[in-house]
């Protein structure tokens, strides 16, 4: 690895009080906003159902799996982001680690998952209003992509209380579904491996495994949100105590909020070809009434928008630290490191929300391959840099260390690589395009001036613990 930033995180030229985040915020703020970016609720109601139209009765299975191989990757974030508690999250993470080139490369996988996947799952808040009032789903996405540009500019404490409101609507509603689910079960708990999903022709047809494997990007998407909490590591109070704490409780508390209802639903389907069809709003009248539908509808709707307004949260904190890193040209790094009266980074807020509610009127129908594909990519990168997080200096640093270090990392890597190699060639190929056209834009601009440009970060009292007279 190259141009790696073992000898000093801080290069000498950058200035030592370059903005910086306030810590204002907790373990409990952290994991309200973490989970809300994780938004179980809408990962139930807007993801899940294409797995079930894929997977069948294996879908709790290949969500189960999933949630075991992210703990793995909890593992790495939890560490990384100890030793590195930047807003830049995993490009901070991975260029400190791993060099340059294959931070800048996280940061365009990040960038595209948190751009791409609000306003798509903002789109779907129109179905679930639909039994009170009818909207174009273009329209409504946009609105709630503004709505939450405008909660995003507020200070993060507040936006913690309010996430926190509308996250007790969306676990009530994913407990209502849990409880239906299991109240009317058709079957028993072995059919979640039996493997069975409704065929074209009205048949049966078997889940491969390789069937599973595949469905694997997907499935750690959705628990991907736990990652938030690195993001959110400049502005939690005492990081190296914190950024494990809400990492880990985020990623235990989403995946039993999602597993546990996919379990119900699974069970109490009428009969495969409903569970396939994937209505769970559906599944969820037939099983009660229309005013229990439409109260679970109205908690998925909050959902949708609580999720909103945290994914804009977090895509502003990571275009700010980029600017403040010098990833652009010095005008738009002015920019986008600007921060507002009430500590948020306002221009960066603006920068990802207002084109977001744009993105509402795009047709997406590769989002979920594309994304797959990225969450994907960049946790191998992530687990590259965790095996790497004990060399030098950084063997010594306090920070909250992974058991198992390194067969961890490396059974992730392996683990990873091999998911990758079974997604379409159509995702591959979109993925695999921008991310060249970022190799293009790093050997062309950032490379040759990287004594200016892409220099990581990190706050102001990190540093102080980075150098030698701080151990």
């Amino acid at each position: 690895m190259t141009d790696t930033l073992e000898k000093s995180l801080v290069p000498d030229d950058v200035p030592a009080r370059a903005p910086e985040l306030k810590r204002s915020i907790g373990v409990v703020g952290g994991t309200l906003l973490t989970i809300s970016c994780v938004t179980p609720a809408s990962t139930l109601f807007v993801v899940v159902p294409d797995l079930f139209g894929s997977l069948g009765t294996a879908t709790a299975l290949t969500i189960a799996i999933g949630s075991l191989l992210c703990i793995a990757v909890a593992f790495c974030y939890s560490e990384l982001g100890t030793l590195i508690p930047s807003a830049g999250g995993e490009y901070a993470m991975v260029t400190t680690m791993a060099g340059r080139l294959a931070g800048w490369l996280v940061f365009v996988l990040s960038l595209l998952v948190v751009m791409i996947v609000p306003p798509v799952i903002a789109m779907g808040t129109a179905d679930y209003l639909a039994p009170i009032v009818d909207l174009d789903p273009s329209m409504a996405g946009a609105g709630v992509m503004l709505l939450a540009t405008l909660a995003g500019l507020l200070d993060l404490r507040a936006n913690a209380w309010i996430t926190g409101v509308f996250l007790v609507l969306e676990v009530v509603a994913a407990a209502v579904v849990a409880v239906l689910g299991f109240a009317h079960a058709e079957r028993g708990p072995d059919s979640l491996v039996s493997l069975q999903v409704a065929g074209a022709d009205g048949g049966v047809d078997t889940v491969t495994a390789m069937l599973i494997v595949s469905g694997l990007a997907i499935a750690l998407f959705v628990t991907q949100g736990f990652s938030t909490a690195v993001y959110l590591s400049e502005e939690l109070e005492n990081p190296r105590r914190n950024v494990a704490r809400t990492v880990l409780a985020t990623l235990g508390i989403s995946a039993v909020i999602i597993l546990v209802p996919v379990i119900g639903i699974t069970l109490g389907a009428s009969d495969l070809s409903t569970l396939t069809g994937g209505d769970i709003g559906g599944m969820v009248e037939a099983w009660s009434n229309s005013a229990v539908g439409t109260f679970v509808s109205l908690c998925v709707a909050l959902a949708i928008i609580n999720a909103g307004i945290v994914m804009v949260i977090q895509n502003s904190r990571v275009l700010f630290a980029s600017a403040r890193d010098k990833a652009w040209p010095e005008p738009v790094n002015a920019v986008f490191a600007k921060l507002g009266r009430f500590g948020s980074p306002w221009v960066a807020t603006l920068a990802v929300g207002v084109p977001g509610a744009a993105m509402c009127f795009v047709n997406l129908d590769t989002l979920y391959g594309v994304t797959g594909v990225s969450v994907t990519g960049m946790y191998l990168l992530v687990a590259v840099a965790a095996l790497l997080a004990r060399r030098g200096a950084h063997r010594h640093r306090p920070a909250w260390r992974m058991p198992l270090w390194p067969a961890m990392p490396v059974l992730l890597i392996v683990v990873l690589a091999y998911i990758l190699t079974q997604q379409e060639t159509e995702y591959l190929l979109w993925t695999g395009g921008i991310t060249a056209v970022a190799t293009l834009y790093w050997a062309l601009y950032l490379r040759p001036r990287r004594t200016t440009r892409w220099l990581v970060t990190l706050p102001h009292d990190e540093r102080d613990q980075s150098s030698p007279a701080g151990h």
